[in-house]
């Protein structure tokens, strides 16, 4: 499928999206940084998200909030922003009732697929991975084009009777995430880091199991952390941290260590890269895109290894090889892969 020409790109999109602030993670800050991105070009962005409405909190999962609405307010608003294009960011509550207003008003639309959705509920409950999937081809079938950020996922979908995804490369803040915040710890060297959701989706104990030298070290929220504090004493779990506190830790440790099977991408990749710091992880989606053969980071089905040869790598080539994402490239791509409204 082949991006259109920039002469033909909106000038208002609306960004549907089940993940908003307060969330943190990589889908939201995937979002608001292509909508900063937009902005500076001139195109108005509207984010239809579960803070316009009464929420309850997700079952298993507190700190995610899913909308409480019916169909009709949300038609509203869709209705009231009038936007050129519209994006369905996630396949929640809001984006399956957005997917309807499309189809029903044949609008063209684009999703995006951000979350390995059936792998990640088969690890909380025992629903087979094809009926996830026969409902995510339902799902994304209907637009116009299914963004999705590697080559590697998108075979792994196309295997799987997806007919129209195409690439939505992510990009870094490399302003933010910058090797020059790094800074003294007070934890024992070698500090190896994870970033992220805990949950158990994230494969975290993989990681936290590890007889690894110095500090493990595990910034982020989720329903797993106080039950990982507890089953691992010896490491350090800090809870959610954001901005510049975040990117201090990014850029202070010593290896960054990615024990999930079942990122889509991994933004945190990324920003790692762009600290300077070195990835350990498995061989799977996500981790075989972003690092795949180049120098910055060891893949390897033993995670021990790959986080002990990392320590190697020199930081000044992370950070060279994340350079080469930016946003604005991001950007560009999602753009092309817009469909206009007709008449606008």
């Amino acid at each position: 499928m082949k991006a259109k020409n920039s002469a033909m790109y909106p000038r208002s999109i609306l960004i549907v999206t089940d993940a908003w602030h307060p969330q943190i993670n990589g889908v939201v800050r995937s979002i608001e940084l292509v909508k900063r991105e937009l902005e500076g070009r001139g195109i108005t962005v509207h984010i239809l998200a579960p803070d316009r409405f009464r929420t309850f909190p997700m079952p298993g999962y507190d700190e995610i909030r899913l909308s409480a609405t019916l169909a009709a307010p949300v038609y509203r608003q869709i209705e009231a922003f009038g936007a050129d294009a519209v994006h369905i960011a996630t396949e929640g509550p809001l984006g399956l009732i957005a997917r309807r207003w499309c189809v029903l008003n044949r609008v063209r639309f684009s999703t995006a697929y951000h979350t390995q959705f059936p792998e990640y509920l088969r690890a909380r409950l025992p629903v087979p991975l094809h009926w996830s999937y026969r409902f995510l081809r339902w799902f994304h079938g209907a637009a116009d084009y299914c963004l999705v950020g590697t080559p590697h996922l998108k075979t792994l979908l196309e295997n799987r009777g997806f007919k129209n995804a195409v690439i939505w490369q992510k990009g870094v803040d490399t302003q933010l995430f910058n090797p020059a915040k790094r800074a003294e710890l007070d934890y024992r060297g070698p500090v190896f880091l994870y970033v992220g959701r805990v949950a158990v989706e994230k494969n975290i104990e993989a990681f936290l199991a590890l007889d690894l030298p110095g500090t493990r070290l595990v910034v982020g929220g989720g329903p797993s952390l106080e039950k990982l504090r507890v089953a691992y004493p010896d490491a350090v779990l800090l809870g959610p941290r954001q901005g510049e506190e975040l990117a201090r830790l990014y850029a202070s440790a010593d290896v960054f260590v990615f024990p999930s099977k079942t990122d889509t991408f991994g933004l945190v990749l990324l920003e790692a890269l762009a600290s300077g710091t070195p990835v350990a992880a498995y061989p799977v989606t996500g981790p075989i895109d972003v690092i795949g053969d180049a120098p910055v980071g060891v893949l390897d089905r033993d995670l021990k290894s790959a986080a002990l040869r990392a320590l190697d790598i020199p930081r000044a080539e992370c950070r060279a090889y994340a350079e080469g994402f930016s946003w604005a490239a991001s950007t560009d791509q999602f753009l092309g892969y817009m469909p206009v409204r007709q008449g606008r």
